[in-house]
């Protein structure tokens, strides 16, 4: 019933994905109220990976195409409006590869200029992620604060504006919809603790350990981004 996706098609995989699927609904292939199969089995029907299905389905989600039943399945509500995923931007698991490679690199700069003051900075907003989730609140804003506060450090303004850029990603109508899902309390604090393992090995100048940190941190939040929280 699926074809696998041509690498030729220059659009993003997901908007990909999606239109073929908004086309199978249309044709009938997918009743209105049916449930969609399994994640895993689309995927392996059209030959890509199960995240950039789950991107798919969240572009679909807030295309009003789909309707994500947590526990139940992935539900078909209509065909929706075409133009709500054209405008999504980018892939948000891209967005996260590309600060791993970034932001990776980058910290190992940061960790061999490390002053007092920028130090300062990057515990301060440590401390204002560990008070907003105290408090119950979103910690994304301190987060944000955090990577930018490691980059400044660096000392170079073109690849401090880059992960500012990279990291607004987050605030995406894509990003924003995984966040929903992926973003549990437990989560945050995993995401917690890893800071903290970066902070120690800046504060003690070890640019081995902070770039393994770092890279660590990135790649376990695209892990929770990634994982089963639409799997079906």
């Amino acid at each position: 019933m699926l074809e696998h996706l041509k690498p030729a098609d220059s659009r993003r995989l997901y908007h990909q994905i999606a239109d073929q699927l908004r086309e199978l609904i249309r044709n009938g292939s997918f009743d209105i109220g049916s449930r969609l199969p399994p994640e895993r089995e689309l995927a392996h029907q059209l030959g890509v990976s199960r995240p950039s299905v789950r991107e798919a389905l969240i572009a679909l989600e807030i295309a009003g195409c789909v309707e994500v039943r947590m526990g139940a399945g992935i539900f078909v509500r209509g065909t929706g409006d075409a133009a709500a995923t054209a405008g999504l931007g980018e892939s948000p698991l891209e967005l996260m590869r590309a600060r791993i490679v970034v932001e990776g690199g980058l910290v190992t700069q940061a960790c061999a200029r490390a002053t007092p003051a920028g130090l300062a900075a990057v515990r301060e907003a440590l401390n204002a992620m560990r008070d907003a989730m105290a408090a119950g609140r979103p910690g994304l804003d301190a987060d944000r604060r955090f990577h930018l506060a490691v980059a400044a450090m660096a000392g170079n303004s073109v690849l401090e504006r880059l992960v500012g850029e990279l990291f607004n990603g987050r605030y995406s109508p894509m990003s924003l919809q995984l966040s929903a899902f992926a973003d549990t309390h437990q989560n945050w604090h995993e995401a917690l603790r890893e800071h903290e393992r970066i902070l120690q090995a800046l504060e003690a100048h070890d640019t081995l350990a902070a770039e393994t940190a770092m890279r660590s941190h990135l790649l376990n939040a695209q892990e929770r981004w990634a994982g089963d929280a639409l799997a079906s």
